[in-house]
C-alpha cells in the first residue's frame, strides 16, 4: 500500500508533520460524513434542532480546511517535497476542497428541511424517494475517504462507477417532481425545494468522484479527471 510511502524519510518530524495532515483530513471527512447523516435525517423528520447542528458545524469543517491548508503551506514552503510526497499535499489541497464544499452541499440540505418545516406540517414521509440517493451518495464518500486514509486505489472505480445510479435516481426524482407540480401548482414551492435537496445529494456524489480522481493522481501521478469510467478502469486495471 502507498501509505508505506509515509515514514519513510530521515526526518522524523517531517514523518509526523505528513501523518498529523492525513489525520486532520480523515477528522474533517468524518465530520462531513456526520453533516450528511444528519441533514438527509433532519430532511426526512422535520427535526429543527439537528437541521441547525448541521448549519453550526459547518463553522468546523471551515476551521479544519483552514488549518489544513494553513499546514500543508508550511510544509511546501520549508521542506520542498518531491515525488510521492508532493503528490501527497497536492491531493489533501484539492480534497479538503472538495470535502468543505460536501459540507456546503449538507448546509443546504439542512437550511431545505427548516424550510419545508416552517411551510409544511406531517410531509416529511413523502420524501422517500430521497432517502436511497442520500445512502448512495454517503456510501459513496465513505468509499472515498477509506481508500484515502488507506492510500489505495484498489476500490476507486467501483466508487466512481456509482456515481451513475446516482445520476439516474436523481433525473427519476426530477420527473416525479415536475409531475406533481404539474399535477398540483400548490405544491410548487415545496417541490423546488425537494428538488435542490436532490440536486446537493447529486452534487455530494460528484465531489465523492472528484476525491478518487485525486488519489489516483496521488498513487499513480496520472490526472485522470476527464477520462470516462471505462477509461478509467483500463488505467487502474494498466
Amino acid at each position: 500500500m502507498e501509505k508505506s510511502k509515509i515514514g519513510q524519510h530521515i526526518s522524523g518530524q517531517f514523518n509526523k508533520e505528513l501523518e498529523d495532515i492525513r489525520n486532520n483530513v480523515l477528522t474533517m471527512g468524518g465530520l462531513v460524513e456526520q453533516q450528511i447523516e444528519q441533514a438527509v435525517e433532519a430532511f426526512m423528520t422535520g427535526d429543527i434542532e439537528m437541521a441547525e447542528l448541521v448549519i453550526k458545524q459547518d463553522n468546523q469543517v471551515d476551521a479544519l480546511e483552514m488549518l489544513i491548508d494553513q499546514e500543508c503551506m508550511q510544509i511546501l514552503a520549508l521542506r520542498q517535497p518531491a515525488a510521492f510526497d508532493l503528490r501527497l499535499l497536492i491531493t489533501v489541497i484539492k480534497t479538503i476542497n472538495e470535502l468543505e464544499r460536501v459540507g456546503d452541499m449538507a448546509e443546504r440540505i439542512a437550511e431545505m428541511a427548516m424550510r419545508l418545516t416552517d411551510t409544511d406540517t406531517n410531509k416529511h414521509d413523502q420524501y422517500y424517494e430521497l432517502q436511497h440517493m442520500a445512502d448512495l451518495v454517503r456510501d459513496m464518500l465513505h468509499g472515498a475517504l477509506d481508500a484515502f486514509a488507506r492510500m489505495s486505489i484498489e476500490d476507486v472505480t467501483t466508487i466512481t462507477g456509482r456515481d451513475e445510479y446516482v445520476d439516474r435516481e436523481y433525473g427519476s426524482i426530477i420527473r416525479q417532481l415536475i409531475t406533481r407540480m404539474m399535477e398540483d401548482p400548490r405544491n410548487i414551492t415545496r417541490t423546488l425545494d425537494v428538488l435542490w435537496t436532490a440536486r446537493a445529494l447529486e452534487r455530494i456524489g460528484d465531489h465523492s468522484v472528484n476525491i478518487c480522481e485525486n488519489i489516483i493522481y496521488m498513487v499513480k501521478g496520472e490526472d485522470v479527471r476527464h477520462m470516462t469510467q471505462a477509461e478509467l478502469e483500463k488505467k487502474i486495471k494498466g
